[in-house]
């Protein structure tokens, strides 16, 4: 079992992705196995699905209910590869995507009929490809919300103000949550609708940044923080040879979290923080109770951040339709490589003998070279 020393905050953060979010399914049944006991979890799209299953949930049935979803979300094919070898499984794949495409995904979404270019301006149907009304029943079947908003376990989930172009963040620490936040984070256009909450339309959160983990920095500035960030865009990349491998690329950076950059501005505020302190700790006495004083003392504080990075590396076959490929095969893949990142990763012997440094930020990446 892994434990962390008393009063750090241990955080799950968890990034849009579609049918790769199997990935974070598989990452939170180790972290659970191995005792972790988390404390908050944040996400954006399909990572706030993920996140309200297990803050909505006891702990001895998180993930129970993420099998629930998932198997719900994969039933429209349960088949296997027909053939061996990758490229039979490219062709497999780009299969089961074009049959989500043109049917949907039982519990999440449907094709909308008629279509929008069939409704008029300004109509609800108008605005999307997809209805995603019944995404509103599996997540009530599966998730308990009196439950997150009895504030046990904290959630935070993004999404954009369509008409203010803002990003908002749905905390329970600050409002009651339902099944329209959940939504509204999840919301991409065009495939998705915006979703209503308190008379303001939002979409997606990933329009404008696919990963709360800087929410989370901006948020705790005084505990101690661990957390682990599950990626499922890999900011690193091949040169593409193709259009379609292009594409796959654009996708890639577009959402990927760029964990790295959010952690050294992280350092330059620590840098600034200490600074700041140490020029205090210059001032005369007479000045020690002076409010200023006392202000810059409170925000200079330093807390330690630790990241775990995670991060989905695709398969060569899985293509540009990786994230709304729903196959049951596949999203065990996912899940089996979320599970098994995990535990290479907690015993890597840079894990295990971590502690504070000067900077007071350490990321690892410990699944990228790492060996079974």
């Amino acid at each position: 079992m892994s434990a962390f020393p008393s009063g750090e905050s241990q955080v799950l953060v968890l990034q849009g992705g579609g049918a790769l979010g199997s990935y974070q399914a598989g990452v939170f049944e180790a972290l659970a196995a191995d005792g972790i006991a988390l404390d908050w979890v944040a996400g954006i799209s399909i990572g706030a699905i993920n996140a309200a299953l297990i803050a909505g949930n006891a702990p001895e049935h998180r993930v129970a209910r993420l099998k629930g979803f998932w198997e719900q979300v994969s039933s429209a094919i349960t088949g296997t590869p027909w053939m061996p070898g990758e490229a039979a499984r490219a062709s497999f794949n780009e299969a089961s995507a074009n049959w989500i495409a043109l049917f949907g995904v039982s519990g999440f979404f449907a094709p909308r009929m008629p279509p929008a270019l069939f409704q008029p301006p300004g109509a609800p149907g108008a605005l999307s490809l997809y209805d995603t009304s019944q995404l509103k029943g599996t997540l009530e079947r599966f998730v308990d919300f009196d439950r997150i908003n009895d504030h046990g376990m904290r959630l935070s989930v993004g999404a954009v103000n369509v008409r203010t172009g803002n990003f908002a963040y749905f905390d329970n620490r600050r409002e009651r949550i339902g099944p329209e936040h959940i939504m509204a984070s999840g919301a991409l256009p065009p495939g998705f609708p915006p979703v209503e909450i308190d008379g303001e339309q939002y979409w997606d959160g990933g329009i404008v940044s696919n990963t709360p983990l800087q929410y989370v920095l901006d948020e705790e500035r005084q505990r101690d923080l661990v957390i682990f960030q599950v990626d499922l865009f890999a900011a690193r990349g091949a040169m593409p040879r193709t259009l379609i491998e292009a594409s796959e690329r654009e996708k890639d950076i577009r959402f990927s979290s760029r964990t790295r950059l959010n952690t050294d501005m992280n350092l330059e505020i620590r840098k600034a923080k200490t600074a700041v302190r140490n020029l205090l700790d210059k001032l005369p006495p007479d000045l020690a109770d002076d409010a200023d004083v006392a202000y810059l003392r409170q925000v200079s504080h330093a807390n330690f951040t630790t990241v775990m990075q995670l991060v989905y590396r695709a398969k060569t076959y899985e293509g540009n339709a990786k994230d709304y490929e729903f196959s049951r095969a596949t999203m065990l893949e996912h899940w089996a490589a979320g599970h098994n990142d995990v535990r290479r990763s907690l015993r890597q012997r840079a894990w295990i003998e971590r502690c504070p440094n000067e900077s007071g930020v350490a990321v690892f990446d410990l699944t990228r070279d790492a060996r079974d």
